[in-house]
């Protein structure tokens, strides 16, 4: 016996999702059956107004909901330093340190071959455009993995043209990780290991 369409459709939606396969996302789809209305109504507000509402930076490439993230427009920040990220993720890891008060800039991915992505699909150029008198080093923090390495290195030799420091977070991270996913103390430490590309 099938499940109903509308059911079906759902657990399809839900198969989207990153980690999510045909078990996990019957479940999903049971749980919402067992919700009220009033759970389900203010759940799918909070997809449709997520769409609608969150988009990048035009400077930095991290999420926001108005022209500029929050880190951005504060004039508080550190604008000597720019730190590179693969994505948003890797931005929030890094606040939680509290110990980072320059500004970010998010490439979106990193540079990989088996997905067919180069350093022209990254946001490389707006970086380019920030680099002014004011900034001083470029750290990037890019994850440690293959394709995280690779774009790194390739960034360093495009960076070495500038008139500008750049460093690379030390490796206090495990190879194969994601900053996201590292603890504060072992973060911090790659952090304040950074050297000199």
């Amino acid at each position: 016996m099938n499940y109903p369409e509308s059911f079906e459709e759902l657990i399809e939606c839900f198969k989207m999702l990153p980690g999510i396969g045909n078990k996990g996302a019957e479940r999903l789809v049971y749980h919402v059956l067992e919700m009220d209305n009033q759970s389900v109504d203010r759940f799918s507000n909070a997809l449709v107004n997520f769409k609608k509402k969150i988009h990048y930076c035009k400077t930095c490439g991290h999420i926001c909901e108005g022209d500029q993230c929050d880190i951005c427009s504060d004039q508080t920040r550190d604008r000597s330093a720019i730190c590179v990220v693969e994505s948003p993720r890797d931005v929030f890891a890094m606040e939680k340190l509290k110990e980072y008060h320059g500004l970010y800039h998010v490439l979106g991915g990193t540079v990989s071959i088996m997905d067919g992505k180069s350093m022209e699909d990254l946001n490389i150029q707006s970086l380019f455009d920030r680099l002014n008198d004011e900034v001083k080093e470029v750290i990037i923090a890019t994850n440690p993995t293959r394709e995280g390495e690779t774009t790194a290195l390739l960034l360093a030799k495009l960076l070495s043209k500038k008139n500008v420091t750049v460093t690379r977070i030390a490796n206090g991270l495990p190879v194969g990780s994601s900053l996201d996913y590292a603890d504060e103390l072992t973060l911090l430490r790659s952090f304040e290991g950074r050297q000199k590309l």
